[in-house]
């Protein structure tokens, strides 16, 4: 007899839970990408673009999958927004190499993805640490990224710095997290925001903002302040101080490269 005979409700159609991709991008992150990828194992597309490392990290990163692609590097957004066009799935779970997916979160995409998603993309959370240990104050312990996209509907702004993703659509937010590593030696940070700064300091020149010496004095004790004292750093101790005279130092490379970039342009108009 048939459900319509009976009045019984009918069945609902069974779906597949829908493929995704996990796309991490890279550069001589050797000691990183092993542990990344273990974490989106799970997904049903592993790609890695690399931009032409010259440690070990394709090495690496082949024992975890066979899709490695190699880009030239002109930007992060850049550099992500191509890899976006080449994930086979509509779906893509973007990390940085130095992040992880935790238990949680898979669980959470895996069930979200056995439905219809009501939302074009997610923001999800960030466990951060600071050399080891998670910092819990001074801002970071709110920090969040859009991460979980419908490729269709988001890409990034072209741009060099804080490249924000952009989407056409409702972002919903997601409860598990990504664990963020994001320095894991003095050594290792400080190229990267020697470069970061450069590059925040040309695009706001271009913008038509400038700096004066005190302008930049006050931006960096204002981000000391804030971080440490007013977000409460000083509750992760010696490493919450450490890192809040980091933060403050970078945004004095960055707001001092303004202003030198006035001094050049002013000598140069003479």
């Amino acid at each position: 007899m048939s459900n319509r005979e009976t009045g019984s409700p009918a069945a609902a159609p069974h779906r597949d839970r829908l493929s995704l991709t996990a796309l991490v991008t890279t550069y001589n992150e050797e000691h990183n990408i092993g542990r990344c990828l273990e974490s989106v194992a799970w997904a049903e597309d592993i790609l890695v673009v690399d931009s032409f490392s010259t440690d070990g990290t394709c090495r690496e990163a082949a024992r975890h999958t066979d899709r490695i692609l190699q880009h030239p590097y002109e930007s992060p957004a850049r550099q992500k927004n191509w890899a976006l066009e080449q994930a086979r799935h509509r779906w893509v779970l973007i990390l940085d190499a130095d992040e992880r997916a935790t238990p949680e979160l898979e669980k959470e995409v895996r069930t979200l993805l056995e439905q219809e998603p009501g939302h074009a993309a997610y923001w999800i959370h960030r466990r951060n640490t600071f050399r080891g240990r998670e910092m819990r104050h001074g801002g970071w312990e709110t920090d969040r990224v859009i991460r979980l996209v419908d490729r269709k509907r988001a890409r990034y702004p072209d741009v060099r710095v804080h490249e924000e993703m952009k989407v056409d659509g409702p972002v919903g937010v997601l409860r598990g997290r990504l664990i963020h590593h994001s320095v894991r030696s003095l050594e290792q940070y400080s190229p990267k925001m020697e470069r970061y700064s450069r590059w925040w300091a040309e695009e706001r020149w271009e913008r038509g903002q400038r700096a004066t010496a005190w302008t930049v004095f006050a931006h960096t004790i204002a981000r000391f302040v804030r971080m440490f004292l007013l977000r409460r750093g000083f509750l992760d101790g010696g490493h919450g101080l450490v890192l809040a005279l980091m933060a403050s130092f970078s945004v004095y490379q960055k707001h001092a490269k303004l202003w030198e970039l006035g001094l050049r342009r002013s000598a140069g108009s003479r």
